[in-house]
C-alpha cells in the first residue's frame, strides 16, 4: 500500500547484517526510522541516574527474552520513582525472528529519538515499544495515536464504508476474546463491485475484553477523520491498532499456524496415563465429552432462537429499547454506587456544592475519599416524568466510550433517590465561555476550531461508530462540557432516542429538545434523524463564530435570529460581518472560519435532505481540498420571547392540523411546562 504519510525503505537485510557487525566488533549501526514516535513530557532522567540503568537493564532484557514465542512482552524494572515499565507488541501475522529483531531495532532506537524522556513510545510496521515511568499494563490508553491512509479513492464510498464496518465489528469481537498471549483478528468481506476488503485489528493482551472492545470503537470512530473512501488506511493508537486495504496485506500462513499456549500457571493436575491405559482413557473422554458437547450446542441454539424472538418484539414508542423494570438498571451493579458514599461525597448535598438547578433536578460537585472530584445530577423526587430519562441516560450512557463524550462514572438508586454520577468538568459547560463577554476573549479561533471538530466527531460516533445508531435531540451549547484543556464532551442523554443499525427516522408525538436549536421537521411535526443533530450541530457552529445565541443575535441596536442574519450576509457576500470581534484580527485563520460558517449553514438548511451527515462534516473540516456545495436558504421558525435557552417537553394530539400544532408550540411554553433538565454536570 502507498501511504501519504511516508515510503517505508526495505531494511529486513539490513537488520540481520547490522546485528552481526554490532555483535562483532561492537559498532553501533543506525535503525530505521520508526513510522512514528512520540517523546512524552512527563519527566526526564540524567545518564547517570538510576532511572537510566533501570530502563537499559529492562530494554536489554526485552531484546534478548527468548521465552516469549508469541510477540508481547510486558516487564518492570526498579522500584518506586526509578520504576520502569516497558510493553512491546508484535504484529500478530510476522515471524518470531522477525518480531524478535524488530523489538531489538526499537530498543535502541527509542532511547536514540528520546535520549532523557522517561515516557516514550515508538511504532515500526511489525512491533510497537513502549516505555514509562508510571503504570501502563492493564490500562486501555487511546493516545497517542496516527494515521496512515492510501491515497487512492474506492468508487463507491458509503456501500465500502458499510463493508468495512460490517467487517471491523466482526473482527473486534475476536480480537477482544483473545487470550492474555495475542488479542489479534484477520478477515476479509466483499464490498461494491465485487471488490474484498482486507481489514486487520489487534490489542495489546493485557487489555480486558471490554478496554479492547472500547479501544477498537474508537479507533474506528476516527477512521472518517484520515481514511474516508479511501482504498487502504490504517489508525494506530497505544493500546490497539487496525489497518483495511483492497488487497491482502497480513501473513495467512502465520495466521492460521495454532495459537500460542497460554502463560503457564501451575503444574498439571493429574499425572500421565499409565502405559497400555490410552485407549481405554480415550474411550472414556468420548463417552464422557460428545454428549456434554451435543447438550451445549442445544443449550446455544435455545439461547439463539430466545434472543432473535425478543429483538422481533416491537417495543413501544416511548419505551423505545428500554424496560419499564427498574431491575435491569440494578443489574448494572459494576456501575452501582452506594448513596450514603455519595451523600458524603457532596456534603449531604449541600448549598455550597450545587452548580445548578435544572428541570429535573440539581447538580452537585463532590469528592470521592481518594480524591477522585464528581458531579451528581440527583433527581427530583416529584419530577413523573423523571424516571424514563434517568433510565434511558444509565443504560444509554453507560455503553457509550468516546473522548468527546461525558463520561458516565455511576449510578445510585435508594428508595425515592436516583442520581446519576458524571466525571467533573471543571470548565464548565461552552455556554458558559462563550456567550460570555470577557470570558469569549480567551477562546481563541484554535481553541474553537478544536471544540468545534470535537462535537463532531462525538456526533459521528453517536450516528455511525458506537453499537447503536444514537440521536442526541437536544444538542446545545449547555450540553458541551468542558475539561482542564478545553476539549468539549458532549453531555445528557436523557432525550436520546436509539435505533437500530438500519434504521435512520422516527417520529414522535412527544417532542422534546430547545427552540433555537430544533430542526423544523422535528419541532412541527415530529420527525427526527441524525439530520435533526446535524441542524442542531450547524446552530452550535454559528454560535461559536460569532459569540452570540442563536435567537438572541445583537447587530448594532436590533436583536435578529442568527440565522436569518447568517443567510442574509452569506448571500450578499459579507460573512465576515458574522465573525467575533475578537477573532477578526487573526487573519491567519480567516480562510477556517469563513469555512466553517459556510459548513454551519449546510448542516441548517431546511430540506433535511439537503443536510450532510456527521462523517461528511469532519471529512469537511479535516480536509481544505474537498469541495463544498452552495447551500440553501436555512429553515426559519418561531421562538420564545421570555427565554431563548427554554426547553421544550411537549405532547400533542396526532390527528390536529399542522397549522394547529404551530399554534400550541408557540403557547405551550411556561416555567412550570419546561420539563428538560438545563444545566448538566461539570
Amino acid at each position: 500500500m502507498r501511504h501519504t504519510m511516508l515510503i517505508i525503505p526495505c531494511w529486513r537485510q539490513l537488520f540481520f547484517i547490522s546485528h552481526i557487525l554490532t555483535s562483532l566488533v561492537g559498532v553501533i549501526i543506525s535503525q530505521p526510522d520508526f513510522l512514528y514516535q512520540v517523546c512524552s513530557g512527563s519527566g526526564n532522567y540524567t545518564s547517570n541516574s538510576i532511572y537510566k540503568a533501570n530502563l537499559d537493564s529492562l530494554l536489554s532484557s526485552l531484546a534478548s527474552d527468548t521465552d516469549i514465542a508469541y510477540g508481547f512482552y510486558n516487564s518492570s524494572y526498579g522500584e518506586n520513582s526509578d520504576r520502569v515499565n516497558a510493553i512491546a507488541l508484535c504484529r500478530g501475522d510476522v515471524e518470531l525472528h522477525i518480531c524478535r529483531s524488530c523489538v531489538n531495532d526499537s530498543t535502541a532506537k527509542l532511547t536514540q529519538l528520546c535520549p532523557n524522556q522517561k515516557e516514550a513510545i515508538g511504532w515500526y510496521d511489525n512491533c510497537m515499544l513502549r516505555y514509562s515511568n508510571r503504570s501502563i499494563s492493564h490500562n486501555m490508553e487511546y493516545l497517542p495515536a496516527f494515521y496512515m491512509w492510501n491515497q487512492n479513492n474506492v468508487s463507491n464510498v458509503d456501500q465500502f464504508n458499510q463493508s468495512l464496518r460490517t467487517l471491523l465489528d466482526s473482527l473486534k469481537g475476536q480480537a477482544a476474546s483473545g487470550g492474555s498471549a495475542r488479542k489479534f483478528a484477520t478477515g476479509n468481506r466483499t464490498g461494491p463491485d465485487f471488490q474484498t476488503v482486507y481489514a486487520l485489528v489487534q490489542c495489546t493482551p493485557d487489555l480486558s475484553d471490554l478496554q479492547c472492545i472500547n479501544c477498537l470503537d474508537e479507533a474506528a470512530g476516527d477512521i472518517p477523520v484520515c481514511c474516508n473512501g479511501k482504498r487502504g488506511g490504517r489508525v494506530v493508537a497505544a493500546s490497539c491498532n487496525l489497518r483495511f486495504e483492497v488487497n491482502r496485506f497480513y501473513n495467512d500462513t502465520i495466521i492460521d499456524a495454532p495459537s500460542p499456549p497460554p502463560i503457564p500457571t501451575s503444574p498439571p493436575l493429574s499425572p500421565p496415563p499409565p502405559p497400555g491405559k490410552d485407549s481405554n482413557t480415550a474411550r472414556t473422554v468420548i463417552i464422557i465429552v460428545v454428549p456434554t458437547v451435543i447438550i451445549f450446542v442445544l443449550v446455544i441454539i435455545g439461547i439463539c432462537i430466545y434472543l432473535r424472538k425478543r429483538e422481533q418484539r416491537k417495543p413501544t414508542e416511548e419505551a423505545e429499547v428500554f424496560s419499564e423494570d427498574m431491575d435491569e438498571i440494578r443489574s448494572v451493579e459494576s456501575l452501582q454506587y452506594d448513596f450514603e458514599t455519595v451523600r458524603v461525597a457532596t456534603d449531604n448535598f449541600s448549598d455550597s456544592n450545587k452548580l445548578g438547578q435544572g428541570g429535573f433536578g440539581a447538580v452537585y460537585k463532590g469528592r470521592f475519599s481518594n480524591g477522585e472530584e464528581i458531579a451528581v445530577k440527583r433527581l427530583s423526587r416529584d419530577s413523573g416524568q423523571g424516571e424514563q430519562e434517568f433510565k434511558n441516560e444509565v443504560m444509554l450512557v453507560a455503553k457509550l466510550q468516546h473522548r468527546n463524550l461525558v463520561r458516565l462514572l455511576g449510578f445510585c438508586l435508594s428508595g425515592t433517590e436516583r442520581l446519576l454520577v458524571y466525571e467533573f468538568m471543571p470548565n464548565s459547560s461552552l455556554d458558559h465561555f462563550i456567550f460570555d463577554p470577557l470570558k469569549r476573549a480567551h477562546l481563541d479561533w484554535d481553541r474553537r476550531y478544536k471544540i468545534i471538530g470535537g462535537i463532531s466527531r462525538g456526533l459521528l460516533y453517536l450516528h455511525e461508530d458506537s453499537r447503536l445508531r444514537i440521536i442526541h435531540r437536544d444538542l446545545k451549547t449547555s450540553n458541551v462540557l468542558l475539561d482542564t484543556e478545553m476539549n468539549p464532551k458532549i453531555s445528557d442523554f436523557g432525550m436520546a432516542r436509539l435505533f437500530a443499525p438500519d434504521e435512520t427516522q422516527g417520529n414522535t408525538s412527544r417532542i422534546v429538545g430547545t427552540y433555537g436549536y430544533m430542526a423544523p421537521e422535528y419541532a412541527m411535526h415530529g420527525h427526527f434523524s441524525i439530520k435533526s443533530d446535524v441542524f442542531s450541530f450547524g446552530v452550535l457552529v454559528l454560535e461559536i463564530i460569532t459569540g452570540q445565541r442563536n435567537n438572541c443575535f445583537r447587530n448594532g441596536e436590533n436583536v435578529e435570529d442568527l440565522l436569518s442574519y447568517a443567510w442574509k450576509n452569506w448571500r450578499d457576500g459579507t460573512a465576515s460581518n458574522l465573525i467575533d470581534s475578537t477573532l477578526r484580527a487573526v487573519s491567519s485563520s480567516m480562510g477556517e472560519i469563513m469555512r466553517c460558517i459556510h459548513i454551519g449553514l449546510l448542516c441548517v438548511q431546511e430540506n433535511e435532505a439537503d443536510r450532510p451527515t456527521m462523517a461528511s462534516v469532519v471529512l469537511m473540516l479535516s480536509s481544505f481540498s474537498l469541495t463544498l456545495s452552495v447551500p440553501s436558504e436555512p429553515a426559519f421558525f418561531m421562538h420564545s420571547r421570555d427565554n431563548p435557552e427554554m426547553p421544550l417537553l411537549r405532547e400533542y394530539d396526532s390527528g390536529v392540523t399542522d397549522s394547529s400544532q404551530s399554534k400550541s408550540i408557540s403557547t405551550s411554553l411556561s416555567a412550570n411546562q419546561a420539563s428538560i433538565t438545563d444545566l448538566y454536570p461539570r
